[in-house]
């Protein structure tokens, strides 16, 4: 292991080897368990950051994008283990499963990274267990990489009853909720094909699903919540109009300030003034009051 950065195993199994400390933007795109062995993960997401230590192990969710930062420690290098869930294995699991044991009031989380408890012996043999094959170099059997997934899943719905909802969000009752999702990801450059993923159907089944929800195709619901965003961003005064322009998701001022006209009447630059005006009118009358305040109370 020590002679390679990555060494991936059919994008299932990786393991990270570093000398020196890395960052890097992350896209999950499956489910992901990691195993942190030495050094430490600095994982950034939302405005949360979230470190693991040696011995930590944490559930990335799919369907996010992380901000990571791998540091080596004092004297070590950083090393870590993945493990990742396709949605076809996880699939083929989920026929295995005893119906009557499943817990149908299971319900997704929103977070996207749950930090597992400490010290499970399982999960300490799930990763310590493929340690070797990474020392010598070997990759392990699909047999033994297939054995390490179901095993990782059971560590997961040991975890947590909640994890069925997340593992399992391609099947009644726990598919995702479409405009959920966008509500929280309207901003995201994400393709029709990918969001249909993130939301565990087929493109066909979730153009289909949207058309149940909205009267409005998916590529215009984006456009319209992505305007309601920018116009509470503008007409509050928290952002200019190009900051909220980007924030939002357009990738265009141009363009964003041509549709957010045909729909507000008003160029969002005007929008902007007016914000600003009303903001420094309301600064001047409450000094106004203030100093009217004291001009009474000096009197008395």
């Amino acid at each position: 292991m020590e002679q390679l950065d990555v060494f991936d195993c059919s994008n299932v199994l990786i393991a990270s080897y570093f000398a020196d400390d890395r960052e890097c933007a992350h896209e999950n795109r499956e489910h992901t368990l990691i195993y942190q062995c030495s050094g430490r993960l600095e994982i950034e997401e939302r405005g949360k950051k979230t470190v693991l230590y040696p011995g930590d192990c944490a559930f990335m969710r799919r369907d996010n994008r992380m901000w990571l930062q791998k540091r080596v420690g004092k004297g070590e290098p950083y090393r870590s283990i993945v493990l990742k869930f396709s949605k076809a294995f996880l699939r083929e699991f989920y026929q295995t499963l005893d119906r009557q044991q499943i817990p149908i009031d299971s319900k997704r989380e929103k977070a996207s990274l749950l930090l597992l408890p400490k010290n499970r012996p399982d999960i300490r043999s799930l990763f310590e267990s493929v340690i070797p094959y990474f020392d010598a170099g070997e990759k392990p059997s699909e047999k033994i990489l297939k054995l390490k997934m179901i095993e990782g899943v059971y560590v997961l719905l040991n975890t947590d009853r909640n994890l069925y909802a997340s593992l399992f969000d391609f099947v009644e009752p726990w598919k995702i909720d479409i405009l959920d999702y966008l509500n929280e990801n309207y901003m995201c450059d994400l393709s029709m094909k990918e969001i249909a993923s993130y939301t565990g159907r087929s493109l066909a089944t979730f153009k289909r699903d949207f058309a149940k929800v909205s009267d409005l195709t998916p590529q215009k619901w984006i456009v319209r919540r992505r305007l309601e965003a920018a116009h509470d961003l503008i007409r509050s005064g928290k952002k200019k109009v190009t900051e909220a322009c980007f924030d939002v998701g357009f990738k265009n001022l141009s363009h964003f300030s041509k549709v957010y006209k045909e729909i507000y009447g008003v160029a969002p630059s005007w929008q902007g003034f007016m914000a600003n005006r009303f903001e420094l009118y309301s600064k001047i009358v409450a000094r106004s009051v203030s100093y009217l305040c004291t001009s009474c109370g000096n009197r008395r």
